[in-house]
Order: structure tokens, then sequence, then C-alpha cells
């Protein structure tokens, strides 16, 4: 069962999905919302729309076009929602209340299952092809992404003991550790774009801290392992992305690489981690200290 605090958390993961699928689609209103135990999306994050006509929308499976992308778990558009044949008009009371005329509904899958829905609309008819439904897959994936990690951290998280109070990773919940993680890799970001040498100096200082945050409470009974391996800034940067879920395409775009080229960084840090997958690569690398 999830707790308050876990809700919470993946409201706010969605809350930035939607954010990024209004940015990459261009969509003019976006919104979207999380499954809840009976299978009902409920919507609790919305940009761009003129009204409140959206509040309080709840999509049930196989109802309206995102129920049915649920259901047939793959994005559903048109641009006529009103005149729409193939979908049930359960919700036009919201989306038409909205003045929404095209429409694109994209699942949110974590191992293969829907987990909730993302959705881009925008008055009047609009081309809904390949251009716009390809970036908006591509959020909904990532999301899904993050969705899965939260999962699997909630599942391994060990049974709290009694331990000597220290101020590390072993005090965050899985959701502030995912935080510090994705936190590390925006600095990584931030850093490579930097041209002064000054603040990269500085930004590195508080990679470092973080770093050692993560790792301060991991193993208390026993020092740290001594880093043996030296990545590259470029090497680390691509594996702080990596670590969050980003495919190399994604990773690219983050970095302003060619995929080609952070392809290239990824295989040499598995290399010199001794790694057989990026998964691997990005475990040896925080026992190591050098992610957090």
């Amino acid at each position: 069962m999830q707790t308050t605090q876990r809700i919470d958390d993946d409201r706010q993961l969605l809350t930035r999905a939607v954010e990024e699928f209004a940015r990459r689609t261009r969509f003019p209103i976006a919104f979207g919302g999380l499954r809840d135990a009976a299978g009902v999306a409920q919507i609790s994050a919305i940009v761009g729309n003129r009204t409140p006509a959206l509040d309080g929308l709840a999509v049930a499976p196989d109802r309206g076009l995102g129920g049915r992308a649920v259901t047939e778990l793959r994005p559903r558009m048109t641009g006529d929602y009103a005149g729409a044949r193939q979908i049930t008009h359960d919700y036009d009371t919201f989306i038409l209340g909205e003045g929404i005329g095209t429409l694109i509904a994209v699942p949110v899958l974590v191992h293969g299952a829907p987990r909730g829905i993302l959705y881009g609309g925008a008055w009047g008819s609009w081309n809904v092809g390949g251009v716009t439904a390809a970036p908006a897959v591509e959020v909904a994936d990532h999301l899904g992404q993050q969705l899965q990690r939260r999962d699997e951290l909630a599942l391994a998280a060990p049974t709290p003991v009694a331990a000597p109070s220290t101020a590390g990773e072993g005090d965050l919940s899985p959701a502030q550790r995912e935080e510090l993680r994705e936190s590390y890799a925006e600095l990584r970001r931030i850093a490579a774009t930097l041209d002064d040498p000054v603040l990269r100096d500085r930004l590195r200082d508080v990679e470092n801290r973080l770093a050692a945050l993560s790792g301060a409470g991991a193993q208390p009974a026993a020092p740290a392992p001594v880093a043996q391996v030296r990545l590259s800034p470029r090497e680390t940067d691509v594996l702080a992305c990596a670590a969050l879920g980003s495919t190399n395409a994604q990773i690219a775009q983050l970095l302003e690489l060619r995929e080609g080229t952070v392809k290239a960084y990824l295989g040499s840090a598995m290399s010199k981690l001794d790694a057989s997958t990026r998964h691997a690569a990005v475990a040896a690398a925080r026992r190591l200290g050098l992610l957090p």
C-alpha cells in the first residue's frame, strides 16, 4: 500500500512530466493523472488551461480517449474530439467545456502495465502526426521509468534498524535519495554548459558533497572503498543521466551531444567499471562513491 508521502512524491513526478509534455510537444494544454487502486486516473496536474473545466476529471478504463489509450496500451489521438466516433464521450463536459478540439492521450506504463495517462490538447484542429506524437511518447516513457525506479527502491528498502545517528543516505527515504540523484545529475548538466572554470569548480565541490552525503550512511560499520577507477567528467555526466533512466537519445539532448558520442562515453565508463550493462555500471559507480 502506498504511503501518503509516496503518493505525493509520485504526483510531483507527474507534475514535472506534464510541464515537460507541454514544452516538448508544444500543445497549449497538457494534463495528466495517475491511476488509483480501482484503475481510475485522477487528473491532478494541468498546465495551460483557460477554464477550471478539467478540474475533477477522473478517467476510467476504456472510457473516453484516455481510457482507450490505457486499455490498448498505446497513444490515441483525434483532431476532432467532438465528432470522434471511435471513443465514448463520457467526459465531454470536461473536454469540450475547456474548448479542446484536438486531443492526444498517451498511457504511462510501468513494467508494461498502465500507471497513468498524459494528455495534450489544443483549441481547434491540429496536426497530431508523428512529429508531435514522438516526443509525447518519450515523456510518458520517461515518467514510467521514474515511477518504476521508485517502485524498485521501495521494494529494496531495508527494514529500519537502530543505528548510530549519521547524516547520510541511511537517513533518507527512497524518494529523497532519488531527488538527491536527480539534483546531482542536474548539477552535472549545468556545469557542462559553463565556460567559467571558477564556477565549474564551485559546482564540482557541491557535486562531491552530494556524492559523499549519499554514501555516508550506506555502510557505517566499514570504511568506504577507495575508488581506483577514474571517470572523465563527460563519462560521469553521461552515467549520472543514465542513472536516472534516461535513454541515449535523451542524454544526448540534455548534454547537447551526438547520440553516438553518448554511446561511446557510456561504453568507456562501463569498460572502466568492468560492467556489462549500464545498470551494472551505475551500481558499481555508486559503490565506489563516484555517483550518489
